[in-house]
């Protein structure tokens, strides 16, 4: 079982930590996989925002953890508590995986965890945080940076989206997908860098595209193009671009070809199906081009993420500590 070690202390906000707690706690049904040991890590009681929280042990127990995350800061403006600095750079020596949500960053920047790494947090504070520690490379314009065993997101939503990630990373697509329906959030939404798939998700069901998606969805083995998705959502392909662009955010076709991709992790995670075979069943036709397009997308290649996903899996639950993809 992995554990995940949520920093508490007098100074944060509540939202940010209910989100870790939410994600990290007791697992939903539909979940069989061993799950995470959740353990709140503070001094004493404190109290954020309007509750109290009682702690389960002292910050040294950081250091024994897999997965540490340490959530928002209330006054990014102050410098962090030094015994909390002290105990995320120790746990990190320790081999241990650290994570901060929102202006949680400020606590890693302060131990010296991202220096020369690429990082982010809340878009109000990206200035401060890059003129305080310059040897940070900040960017203000992604909901969340995966840098190994180092990772970053920016505020509110962002922190939910950077935990599920944390969950696909160690338990897969399927998994993290069943948390997100638990939490009726959307599934996916993309970090920034390469490996993350962007996979823009309507926030209604109520629009124009709310039949046609499901029915995409259902024939991704199919060569479908513009013309037949207008011709199923009886409209032009040009009314057809507008609305896509208005409901995901992308065109018709980045938009399938994403759904292509993701479906194709899917397999490649949950599945010994062969490239060519899931290339097939995810109307990429042939090996040559599914392989082309992932690694264009995710970063490496389909074999390449199999083994590493697999690898990351198999350790995880009885590894005392984390590894990194490299």
């Amino acid at each position: 079982m992995s554990t995940v070690a949520l920093a508490v202390t007098e100074g944060m906000r509540h939202f940010e930590l209910s989100v870790a707690a939410e994600v990290f706690g007791p697992a939903p049904d539909g979940v069989g996989a061993p799950w995470y040991d959740l353990a709140l890590c503070g001094p004493d009681a404190v109290r954020i925002g309007r509750f109290r929280v009682e702690p389960d042990g002292g910050f040294d127990r950081l250091a024994r953890a897999d997965t540490v995350i340490v959530p928002a800061l209330a006054d990014a403006d102050r410098d962090p508590p030094a015994d909390l600095v002290d105990a995320v750079r120790t746990a990190h020596g320790a081999g241990a995986r650290v994570a901060s949500l929102c202006t949680g960053a400020f606590v890693l920047a302060a131990a010296g965890l991202l220096d020369g790494r690429r990082a982010t947090t809340h878009w109000a504070h990206t200035e401060e945080l890059a003129a305080r520690h310059p040897l940070v490379e900040v960017d203000p314009d992604v909901l969340y940076v995966d840098d190994g065993r180092v990772l970053t997101s920016a505020g509110k939503a962002a922190a939910m989206d950077l935990c599920l990630h944390l969950v696909r990373l160690d338990h897969g697509s399927a998994v993290a997908n069943t948390i997100a329906r638990s939490l009726v959030v959307p599934p996916h939404r993309a970090g920034g860098q390469a490996q993350f798939v962007t996979t823009p998700v309507p926030e209604r069901d109520d629009h124009p595209l709310g039949e046609l998606l499901p029915w995409v969805m259902e024939r991704l083995d199919q060569p479908l193009t513009v013309e037949d998705l207008a011709r199923r959502a009886r409209m032009s392909s040009r009314h057809l671009g507008r609305h896509f662009r208005s409901v995901t955010g992308t065109t018709p076709l980045q938009w399938l070809l994403i759904q292509r991709i993701r479906h194709a992790q899917e397999l490649l995670e949950a599945t010994d199906e062969s490239v060519e075979a899931i290339a097939t069943a995810t109307g990429m036709g042939t090996a040559t081009t599914l392989r082309r397009h992932f690694n264009r997308t995710v970063g490496v290649p389909p074999d390449t993420y199999r083994r590493t996903f697999r690898a990351r899996t198999h350790v995880l639950p009885s590894s005392p500590k984390w590894s990194p993809m490299t």
